[in-house]
């Protein structure tokens, strides 16, 4: 069965970039009898907020979606992600690191003053200064790294593949290893706050809703041969991905939650309909699905 799922953050309104996305995945569900799935990525509750949450509720209900199933919210997933980064640890694929974003944007810009530092989908490239045997912190606050050189060995590439626009074949999307070691480096898993981060929260949560499809925004796949690696390394099967373009402003920019112009209540309010938003993303109304 298809389970496809939509993991928006309690952070700010949605707005047509998000309404877009869920459609898409949310449709592609239905059409082949599948569960669409709804998380709820609070994992940083100084920024999440109930209201938010609320919120994200309506505006889904409000343009057709339905879920299936209970909402999987992160804040109750500490213990999954721990046990997680001690089968990383345990086999030596996870370093300490205390470095702050200052020391990084130094350390990588340090070797040859006046080139630009390269930047990954996990930020700068971190260069590498606490990675062993150069250090051994015991900052009881220092972040966990995962050690890509270490976690690809064996290894010379790392595939997954990716459904098309006409979301009926998929291709072999490969990435060297080189490539991830030069342009991904050694991302954090584990904030200084003890929250997992962004790239091991995801694929484990993925893993524990049983996700077969993932239907996201292009500017994360640059990001998806680390979550592919990480599903290797944990033993997790590896989703089918559609990257899909991405909802953007009138400049060209993408959206933001910042852009309330763009939000889905504010359309609602201002009397649109369902169909009005599907027509604003480029999607077809639900009466032609």
């Amino acid at each position: 069965m298809i389970r496809t799922r939509f993991a928006p953050s309690p952070t700010g309104p949605l707005h047509l970039g998000h309404a877009y996305s869920a459609i898409t995945a949310h449709d592609f569900a239905r059409r082949h009898g599948g569960e669409f799935l709804l998380r709820i990525e609070d994992i940083d509750q100084s920024r999440a907020r109930p209201e938010w949450e609320e919120q994200i509720f309506d505006d889904l209900a409000w343009i057709g979606l339905t879920w299936d199933g209970p909402v999987l919210r992160q804040a109750t997933r500490r213990a999954a992600y721990e046990a997680a980064l001690c089968s990383l640890s345990d086999r030596g694929l996870l370093y300490s690191c205390a470095c702050s974003r200052h020391d990084i944007a130094e350390a990588a810009s340090a070797p040859q003053e006046g080139v630009e530092p390269i930047w990954g989908p996990d930020g700068l490239i971190y260069p590498g200064t606490c990675r062993p045997p150069k250090s051994n912190t015991t900052d009881d606050r220092a972040a966990q790294r995962l050690n890509i050189t270490a976690a690809l060995s064996g290894r010379s590439t790392i595939a997954f593949q990716e459904l098309a626009a006409d979301f009926k074949t998929a291709n072999n999307n490969m990435t060297f290893a080189s490539q991830l070691i030069n342009n991904i480096g050694d991302v954090v898993l584990s904030r200084r706050s003890g929250d997992a981060a962004y790239n091991l929260a995801v694929v484990v949560d993925d893993a524990a809703q049983n996700i077969t499809h993932v239907v996201r925004g292009a500017d994360l796949l640059s990001a998806t041969p680390i979550h592919a690696l990480l599903q290797h390394l944990l033993n997790y099967p590896t989703p089918i991905y559609h990257h899909h373009a991405l909802i953007r402003d009138t400049d060209g920019k993408r959206l933001a939650k910042r852009d309330d112009a763009k939000a889905i209540a504010k359309f609602r309010d201002e009397g649109a309909t369902p169909d009005d938003i599907r027509e604003m993303v480029g999607l077809p109304p639900r009466s032609n699905l």
